[in-house]
């Protein structure tokens, strides 16, 4: 399965950033992670096929928004009031298994990734 991702940029701390994420193939679980120089990649949202569980990680709850277009093999994160920390390189991520809430932030949960996009906020 081979993912692309789309919509990274820079906007200024309050601003709205939405990132796309097209998948070639059928995945059960996919998510969002995010990385900085020098940290560990961590999770930002995941979501399971038909959407019945979503995934949040506490620092963006109520400002970020995860979905997908199954029919398109396609998932979007739609980011809100955006802050300087969440400046970092957004990896689009997928799963053939399903993910739970022990495992959805966990990079061994992925068995595919996408390159990267930047989110650059100041």
């Amino acid at each position: 399965v081979q993912l692309v991702e789309s919509g990274g940029g820079s906007v200024q701390a309050g601003g709205s950033l939405k990132l796309s994420c097209a998948a070639s193939g059928y995945t059960y679980c996919m998510g969002w992670l995010r990385q900085t120089p020098g940290k560990e990649r961590e999770g930002v949202a995941a979501i399971n096929r038909g959407g019945i569980r979503t995934y949040y990680a506490d620092s963006v709850k109520g400002r970020f928004t995860i979905s997908q277009d199954n029919g398109k093999n396609t998932l979007y994160l739609q980011m809100n009031s955006l802050k300087p920390e969440d400046t970092a390189m957004y990896y689009c991520a997928a799963s053939y298994d399903d993910c739970f809430s022990w495992s959805w932030s966990r990079r061994y949960q992925y068995n595919f990734w996408g390159q990267g996009t930047q989110v650059t906020v100041s």
